[in-house]
């Protein structure tokens, strides 16, 4: 029983080994030269302006989170529409109330100006 599970230990060494000998060789052949900047912040290929630690607007925060909100609203589509056939008329009144759901709360957001940016 146990010499089934041998292929599988030995494809554990090798990997294991691999990891730990591409450690070990970085950390000696590889170059340390610490530079200004080396250590600059990298912002998009753009020379970094002000501090890191500005602090951003509630609305960037906002209109992120209903962008994920509203994302996952159509990650629960697909799978909806794979077995639309098979869920009849129950599943049109199910995702119907879904949506409608959503989009109550969408249109809440936008008389509040949510997604308004200003």
């Amino acid at each position: 029983m146990w010499t089934d599970y041998i292929p599988i230990f030995i494809f554990f060494v090798v990997a294991v080994g691999f990891a730990l000998t591409t450690i070990f060789l970085s950390a000696i052949i590889g170059k340390r030269k610490v530079t200004p900047q080396k250590m600059l912040p990298y912002e998009c290929g753009m020379d970094p302006i002000g501090a890191a630690r500005k602090p951003f607007s509630v609305k960037f925060y906002i209109i992120a989170m209903l962008f994920i909100i509203f994302d996952i609203e159509a990650v629960f589509l697909y799978p909806w529409a794979v077995v639309f056939k098979d869920l009849k008329i129950f599943g049109l009144v199910e995702m119907a109330v879904f949506i409608a759901i959503l989009l109550v709360g969408f249109i809440y957001v936008w008389k509040k100006g949510a997604l308004e940016w200003e």
